[in-house]
């Protein structure tokens, strides 16, 4: 019989409380249990922490791997970066001969792929920071007042602008590879968002999304 431990996450105390984003999250471990997932199957453990994803000393997510360690069972969670933003963090797991974890909304993703999408995600989040600081500081030197929200947000918004660019040639490959087999931008934005890949805009991916950033490079 497979085992499996569950484990989720949210990021602030609000959301542990109001129970916002553990409903999606269960949702879709229930859905991969359901319809992916050797049967019959048992849950060995339940875990959940409201702690950030860059945080690496989360309590409950150190429980849930030594039980699935321990049980010889395997770690379940709804995305990839609820188990966290870090591609070194989750490397270190990859490499653990003892643990086995699985993505529920990508449930045929291997690690080679889990590590690609999880080293993008970080990249794309530490470009969009610098670039947004050296984008401001331009803007300061000029003379441009930044306390005022326009200033700022037009400073910002173009900098998130160049770097879309700049996102959409990195994963246009990605997404070209999926047209080609026929997938849809419905299909290619879920794929994304299971895996924790944000935009250039730090955001979730949809089907017009994947469509703007094919049409940004054929334009």
């Amino acid at each position: 019989m497979k085992r499996f431990v569950t484990y989720t996450r949210v990021s602030t105390r609000e959301q542990g409380k109001s129970g916002l984003g553990l409903e999606a999250q269960q949702r879709d471990i229930d859905l991969y249990l359901n319809n992916y997932a050797e049967q019959p199957y048992e849950i060995v453990g339940t875990f959940c922490d409201v702690e950030s994803g860059t945080r690496d000393d989360r309590p409950e997510l150190t429980k849930a791997i030594e039980l699935a360690r321990e049980a010889g069972a395997t770690l379940l969670v709804a995305k990839l970066d609820r188990l966290s933003r870090k591609v070194s963090f989750l490397a270190t797991m990859m490499e653990d001969k003892k643990l086995n974890f699985v993505v529920a909304t990508m449930p045929h993703a291997d690690k080679f792929q889990l590590h690609i999408y999880a080293a993008l995600a970080e990249q794309e989040r530490d470009f969009i920071s610098l670039r947004t600081k050296s984008a401001l500081a331009a803007a300061k030197a000029r003379g441009v007042k930044l306390g005022g929200a326009r200033p700022e947000a037009a400073v910002r918004h173009k900098a998130v602008k160049d770097q879309a660019d700049n996102f959409a040639k990195r994963v246009i490959d990605q997404i070209l590879d999926y047209r080609k087999s026929g997938k849809s931008y419905r299909f290619i934005a879920d794929q994304f968002n299971a895996l924790g890949v944000v935009t250039a805009q730090g955001g979730r991916w949809h089907h017009q999304t994947v469509k703007r950033y094919e049409q940004r490079i054929n334009s």
